[in-house]
């Protein structure tokens, strides 16, 4: 699976990470920003089996190879690039552009002064417990174009994204949602794991208002504390302490300027 960038009127580089940087202190080891809501939970053996089944349910049939070949006819006949190619065996591959959408910060390797990850060229090191790690906010509405086959998942197409910007987060933080356009606004339903957004591509067309695809954190049901360690429930109290200060300071502004302008007002029917 090959990842290519798509540049979007809010994306100004598709390389260059700085611009949403975000982090705490530098110093700090091992912290992580996770919310309550983009974060898996663990789950009863048998929630994770009804889960399955229900994903197994929930999955688009598959198509006879002669629908296959029709439907890629048709979809090649609507597009001048980009389309899909059928293989010998029966699965075709093709492209399909996924948009990012994370309204919460994503965990990415801390770099050094050349850009490249802090623990590289260090002896010794486990990457999985003793690296740096960042903070950072993804553009606004990226939007990636990635090829695929036919037997790729929405489970892959998650992990490919979060590879491709290095991002430390469990892939179950994310989920695939599919986005549809009717009567007048945008419709999401999460896609199961085991779900290929091509074969849904390929049925729905190429035209974008009648499907795209939407990454986005895994909104879960009740929170499940017990689950978390000590460090994410630091992050935790670090982030609402900050949103806290923001949104007071947010209504201190607001208020300073209505006393101001009473006290104008006051002036100026003082006798």
């Amino acid at each position: 699976m090959t990842v290519n960038t798509v540049l979007t009127p809010s994306m100004t580089s598709s390389n260059s990470m700085s611009s949403g940087y975000c982090s705490l202190d530098d110093e700090s080891e091992d912290f992580t920003f996770f919310t309550a809501k983009t974060s898996f939970f663990r789950k009863p053996k048998h929630a994770a089996k009804n889960e399955a089944k229900e994903e197994e349910e929930g999955r688009t049939k598959t198509l006879s190879e002669e629908e296959v070949r029709t439907r890629i006819d048709d979809y090649n006949s609507q597009v001048s690039e980009n389309g899909m190619k059928l293989a010998s065996d029966g699965s075709y591959t093709g492209f399909i552009k996924v948009n990012l959408r994370l309204s919460r910060p994503v965990t990415v390797p801390a770099t050094d002064r050349r850009g490249r990850p802090a623990s590289e060229g260090q002896e010794g090191t486990d990457c999985g417990q003793n690296e740096k790690r960042t903070s950072f906010y993804l553009p606004c509405d990226c939007v990636k174009q990635l090829h695929i086959s036919s037997a790729t998942t929405a489970r892959e197409v998650i992990q490919g994204l979060l590879k491709k910007f290095m991002v430390l987060d469990n892939p179950r933080k994310f989920a695939l949602y599919r986005q549809t356009h009717r009567d007048g606004q945008y419709l999401f339903q999460k896609l199961p794991l085991c779900e290929r957004p091509l074969l849904l591509r390929l049925i729905a067309g190429p035209d974008p208002e009648q499907l795209s695809f939407v990454l986005k954190e895994n909104e879960t049901g009740e929170v499940e504390w017990h689950a978390f360690s000590v460090p994410e429930l630091q992050n935790f109290l670090v982030i609402l302490g900050k949103e806290e200060a923001e949104r007071v300071r947010t209504v201190e502004q607001r208020y300073a300027a209505y006393r101001q302008k009473l006290q104008q007002a006051l002036r100026q029917h003082d006798p």
